[in-house]
């Protein structure tokens, strides 16, 4: 073979490899971008939008009379509805979630609907009181069967 020809074709793979390799290693940030699905009157509902966005979130806040067609057209069951409905990187999540669990969720990215915090658990984010009154509470990961598995645990003794 040519000592040109072998030199080119060294060259020419020694470029392939260097860019796929940083391609290979380049990973992709999770989006900050949150969409919140509220309704006119809620005051805890800000609460959490402050809490997510203190925690490097931004938030786009669409008001709705209802909630629930946001939900049941994304597969969250009704029995864990809340306040407010987040969507963020094709996940729900459906009230007072701590940032926390969010993070943890669009970094294990699994195969599920998304996370919920159901009801309105005192002292999950944007539910705190003035005397720091806490209700233990969990957040659940919502599959898409509609069947729920605790995700995190919040408020319990150690």
């Amino acid at each position: 073979m040519n000592p040109a020809n072998l030199n080119r074709r060294l060259f020419l793979g020694g470029g392939v490899l260097i860019g796929l390799s940083g391609t290979a290693c380049t990973q992709t940030r999770p989006s900050r971008n949150l969409t919140v699905f509220k309704t006119p009157t809620c005051a805890c509902c800000d609460a959490w939008i402050g809490h997510m966005r203190e925690a490097g979130f931004s938030t786009t806040i669409t008001v709705l009379p209802s909630l629930q067609s946001v939900r049941s057209s994304r597969g969250m069951p009704d029995a864990l509805a809340s306040c407010h409905t987040g969507l963020i990187d094709g996940y729900l999540v459906e009230g007072h979630v701590p940032a926390a669990d969010v993070v943890r969720l669009l970094a294990e990215r699994p195969t599920a609907v998304g996370i919920a915090v159901p009801a309105m658990p005192l002292g999950s984010p944007g539910m705190e009181t003035p005397q720091g009154q806490k209700e233990p509470y969990d957040t659940l990961l919502v599959l898409r069967s509609g069947a729920t598995r605790v995700f995190n645990r919040h408020n319990r003794p150690a």
